[in-house]
Formats: C-alpha cells, structure tokens, sequence
C-alpha cells in the first residue's frame, strides 16, 4: 500500500504552477530594465523598440491565452495531473530558451512557450486542488494557490532587484525559475490521479468501472491519509450517483456547457474572473511606482523596491483571506472586498480630477484597492471557478473560464492607453469604479455561498 501523503502535498506541488506565473510577472519587470539598458544589457540588441519590448512583456500572456485554449480540447484526455505535468515542461523549456536566447526572436517565443505552460497550469491547478482537498478545507487550499502567485511576484521582484544591474542579469532572473519547474514536474508524476476525473473517465466508457472505482478509492485513502475506507468508499460512492444521470455515459459536447447548470456555472464563473480584470487591476499596479514617486516616496530608481513593498502587502492580505475564507465564507469576502474597491477607485478618480496637489489621497487609494483585491478577486476569483462547474464538464467549463481571464486582462491592459488619452485618467478610473458597483450587484444576485459544502453538493444546489 503506498504511504498516505500529507494533506499539504497534494496542494504544494500543484500551487507552485501558480508561483511560477507570478514570478513571472515580478522578474519581467525587472528584465526589461535589465534587457534594454546599454551598459547592463550584455546584448547587441539591446535597443528595442516599444512593439518588441510589448512583445518581452506580454509574450507569456499570448502564450497563456492558447494555453488555456488548447486546455478546452485536450484537458479531459490528458487528466488534471498529467496537464500539471505538461505545463511544468512547457515553463521549464520557455525559462531556458528565453535565459540562454541568442537573439529577439528566439527570446519571444522561449516567452511564448512559457506562457502556453501558464495557461495550463491556472486551469488544471485549481482543478486538482479543489478535486483532491477535503471539503472543510478546500477554500484555504485553493486561495493559498493565489498566495503562492504573489509569493511568485515578491520572489520575481526580490530576484529583479538583486539582478538588474549585473551584466546580462535578465538571463539570470528567467534562469532562476528553471530549479522550481523541475520540482513541479517531479511531485507531480508522483502524486496521484485525481479520483473524480478517473471517475468521471469510467463512466465515460473509458476502461471497467469496477478497476476504476478500486483505483479511484486508492486514490483517495492515499490523499486522504488516515480517513477511514468506509468513508472514502462512501465518498466514492457519492460521487458515482452524481454522474449516474441520464446520458452521463456519452462525452460531454460543446453545446453542453451552454445549458442547465453548467451555463449558471459559466455565468458565475465568467463573470467573476470578468470583472476581476475589468475593475482595473493591471492598470492601478501599472500606475503603482507613478503614484509612489509623485507622493516624493521614491525615486524612479527605486521603482523595483516600491514593487517589493506592494508585493509584501498583497502577501499579507492575501494571508489573511486563506486565513478566514472557510470561517467567514465566499460571499461576505467578495461583497466586502469589492466594496472596498469601489471606494479606491472613485478616490484615485478624485485624485487626478480634484485633489492634484494630494498625493497622500492616491497613495491611499492604492494600498486599499491592493487589499481589497488580495481579499476578494485575488483569491475568491480562482476559488470559485474550480467549484462551481459540473464534473462532467469541468475541464472544459473552467478551461473557458481561464481565457476570459487572460482575454480580459489583455483587454484591459492594451485598452488602457489609448481610453487614458481619450477620456482622461480621473474620468477612467472613475468608470473602473462604476464596473465595481455593477459587479457588487452581480455577487449580490448571482454567486452562491460554497462553504463546507462538498463538489457534489454545490452541483446539486446548482
């Protein structure tokens, strides 16, 4: 019989799928100052033009969106385990090749691979989690994965900082990443199959439903470590008469995720990682280090220490949603938090359009909105949408979810320029506010309290 494994692990090796996109972000920042200085660059090629420098920083998002749109099709094949496994691959293959690039080009497709392995793991990750952790602790799990994304970004800063001024220290920051991928990779060829997806394979037509239901129930002692087997059994059990309904037998087609309970799914999923990126977030952290050196805090050469300062704060409010999410619940999280945003953004308005000689007022509204969204979007955003989707439809549902969270990100960081210099920034941020009220009213209405409540159980009430 094989050793239980702790609860944790089951969550660690996935979780750090979710560390490596956030190191992302925080060593990209710091390698573009690195990759286009002339003295520090270590390259010939060293003077990029705006489009090639968009194309360093945004490379990986490109790559996450087909990531995560190629997750549609072959996600339910390959499993939440073996997709974890892929992504870590495609990050450590697109971390060397953009570490050890001889030119341009070479280096926006090691940035493009990188983020195909990021579009894999923000969906199977949240996945495996929610489908492997007991229910009293699955919404700690799942935000602890939002934890360890900006753990990533604090590490990616700290290594940006330590790096920027050695000579081709960008190859360094993007190298760094390669010990952690491998680490990834290893735990999780280790760890088990997730049982709901071998299940779920089984009723498929996929092998005899007796092996698969001994495997899956193997599967779960093994995760579950000391729990007794008549409950693990009972629990298996449980999860075969949710998928027992009628046509269950027959792959899930496209149309499918339209309908019954999977399109109220789609609706509260979507909608919450919508309006996660489109209440602002790339654009207020844009504006972070332009607000930090008006209110004469730093200078711009300290933008990457006020980056570090900003990213210990998302940690520690991050902290306390994994904290306090299984207690106080989904919704009160969310409502709270995304009051909270509101209120940030409508006094960053003020800032630019009545309170120009405050700086004190945007310094403010920055550090509540960073709380606020570490204690509601951040984490209850990605929570959300590895619970409420059927398991027959899972994969796909979630897979849907995660490209309109890198679509909308995209949209609202390419968009924001150009609406800056039509509508000015007082006016912008202010409509950002508006789409937080909208989107309170959304949570009041639409999304449903999960906590305690197991993934059959939240189906059902669906």
């Amino acid at each position: 019989t094989p050793l239980p494994l702790s609860s944790s692990l089951p969550f660690f090796f996935p979780a750090l799928g979710g560390l490596l996109y956030g190191y992302d972000i925080g060593a990209t920042s710091g390698a573009t100052i690195s990759l286009k200085s002339p003295t520090s660059s270590g390259t010939a090629w060293y003077d990029l033009s705006s489009v090639q420098t968009g194309l360093v920083v945004s490379g990986s998002l490109y790559g996450a969106l087909i990531g995560s749109a190629t997750a549609f099709t072959i996600a339910d094949f390959l499993g939440r385990r073996r997709e974890l496994v892929v992504s870590s691959i495609m990050y450590l293959i697109g971390a060397l090749l953009t570490a050890v690039t001889p030119n341009f080009l070479i280096m926006v497709v090691g940035r493009f691979l990188y983020g195909i392995g990021i579009g894999l793991a923000m969906h199977a990750a949240p996945m495996y989690i929610a489908e492997t952790a007991p229910s009293q602790i699955r919404g700690m799990l799942i935000s602890l994965k939002e934890f360890f994304i900006v753990l990533g970004m604090l590490l990616g800063y700290i290594v940006g900082n330590l790096f920027v001024e050695v000579i081709s220290g960008w190859r360094y920051m993007y190298a760094a990443s390669a010990p952690i991928c491998v680490i990834m990779g290893i735990g999780m060829c280790w760890l088990p199959c997730s049982p709901r997806w071998l299940l779920l394979c089984a009723t498929q037509g996929k092998g005899d439903l007796r092996e698969t239901k001994e495997n899956a129930t193997r599967c779960l002692c093994r995760l579950r470590g000391q729990a007794s087997p008549d409950l693990v059994s009972e629990q298996v059990n449980l999860i075969l008469e949710e998928l027992s309904y009628v046509g269950e037998e027959k792959k899930a087609g496209f149309s499918e995720i339209f309908q019954g309970k999977c399109l109220k799914a789609m609706i509260i999923g979507c909608g919450l990682v919508f309006f996660q990126q489109v209440t602002g977030q790339p654009s207020v952290l844009y504006y972070a280090a332009t607000i930090f050196q008006s209110a004469g805090f730093s200078g711009a050469s300290d933008a990457t220490r006020v980056s570090i300062l900003l990213g210990l704060l998302k940690l520690i409010m991050t902290g306390v949603a994994v904290l306090v999410v299984d207690k106080l619940g989904r919704r009160p999280l969310l409502i709270g938090g995304v009051s909270g945003i509101a209120v940030s953004l409508f006094l960053l308005s003020s800032y630019y359009t009545l309170f120009t000689g405050a700086p004190y007022v945007a310094v403010i509204a920055l550090l509540l909105y960073v709380g606020c969204y570490q204690l509601s979007f951040g984490p209850i955003g990605w929570l959300m949408i590895s619970e409420v989707f059927p398991l027959k439809l899972r994969g796909r549902g979630l897979s849907v979810a995660v490209l309109v969270n890198f679509a909308s990100n995209a949209l609202v960081t390419f968009a924001f320029s150009p609406l800056e210099d039509l509508i000015g920034t007082g006016v912008l941020f202010a409509s950002f506010g508006v789409i937080a009220v909208a989107s309170l009213a959304f949570i009041f209405c639409i999304v449903p309290e999960t906590k305690g409540l197991t993934l059959e159980e939240i189906e059902a009430k669906l």
